[in-house]
């Protein structure tokens, strides 16, 4: 595990997406996370819409399911559950700018609506016509959660477990999914044995400028999420599968910054705290492109008791 060398609470990561929103929004669209090139041609939005299809069909999505989506973002992926597959979603953020706009996007899009799609979202599927409860969105800090035990079927948490301490990242999950119920995780990963070079210029300054607390490798996933009482039921690398969404970034957020003299602005305004996010990006693709991290999809169902996991 490479942990940042400044301490990261929950403050620091909703003040980062919060004081980001407008770039986050902007460069990444209404799904903030990668794409999945599964044939390698596809178009960006697809690509993305392909990576939440993964995480459904993992979680065993279907109307009626009841599913939590930890670090929710604003919204897209758990609208995508509940559009195409009638899954009760609730999703979970701390960042008061994207439950804002994630209730927003809720009252203001519905499945049956004959506006145009997006050009980050893909036209629905003629399942998402069948009758479906709107997901709900709370605003709080999934560490200090305070959802009833057992309440839901499976949990979602696509980039958002790298924010937080890995340990009560997985007991929170365990406890309020019911017996036998999925978890899947997918996460930004350090590979099993960096350089020093690759810790000290790439990793460990992409948790601390990403206010990630620290980054851990497949085997700590593994053992933390068995320490919890998850079977590790599947674990899927897809590094080179989501190789593609870096320099698609980085050609966007250099767009933005040669269009849009905010960006300039921003970036060397001194009261900006995240102002360093551009060269985060670069380092991001640089440490994806050589092997310091990998991309890494679990799959994990709760046991019958903490610490009952097995690989």
């Amino acid at each position: 595990m490479i942990s940042s060398r400044k301490e990261i609470r929950g403050p620091d990561v909703a003040s980062h997406y919060d004081e980001l929103d407008r770039f986050y929004r902007e460069i990444w669209g209404e799904h903030v996370h990668h794409g999945l090139w599964i044939r390698g041609d596809e178009s960006r939005a697809l690509a993305v819409r392909q990576l939440v299809e993964l995480v459904a069909q993992e979680a065993g999505a279907t109307q009626g399911l009841r599913v939590m989506d930890i670090g929710c973002g604003y919204g897209a992926t758990a609208r995508f559950l509940s559009e195409e597959f009638g899954a009760e979603v609730m999703g979970m953020t701390i960042s008061e700018a994207q439950h804002r706009r994630a209730c927003a996007f809720s009252m203001s899009q519905h499945p049956t609506s004959n506006s145009e799609p997006s050009a980050e979202r893909a036209p629905l599927h003629p399942s998402s016509l069948i009758p479906h409860p709107s997901p709900t969105f709370v605003l709080g800090d999934w560490l200090a959660n305070t959802i009833p035990s057992d309440s839901f079927d499976a949990a979602i948490a696509i980039e958002s477990s790298e924010h937080m301490d890995k340990p009560d990242f997985f007991a929170q999950a365990w406890r309020i999914l019911r017996p036998g119920g999925r978890l899947v995780v997918t996460s930004w990963l350090a590979c099993e044995r960096p350089t020093p070079n690759q810790e000290r210029w790439l990793i460990e300054p992409i948790c601390r400028e990403g206010r990630m607390p620290h980054l851990g490798t497949e085997s700590d996933y593994r053992r933390l999420a068995a320490e919890a009482g998850f079977t590790v039921e599947r674990f899927q690398n897809v590094t080179r599968q989501i190789a593609r969404t870096w320099p698609m970034i980085v050609r966007t957020f250099l767009w933005n910054l040669l269009c849009k003299p905010a960006y300039i602005r921003f970036l060397v305004d001194p009261k900006s705290k995240n102002a360093i996010f551009g060269l985060t990006i670069v380092r991001l693709w640089i440490a994806f492109r050589t092997g310091a991290m990998r991309y890494g999809v679990f799959t994990l169902r709760k046991g019958n008791g903490k610490g009952g996991g097995s690989d």
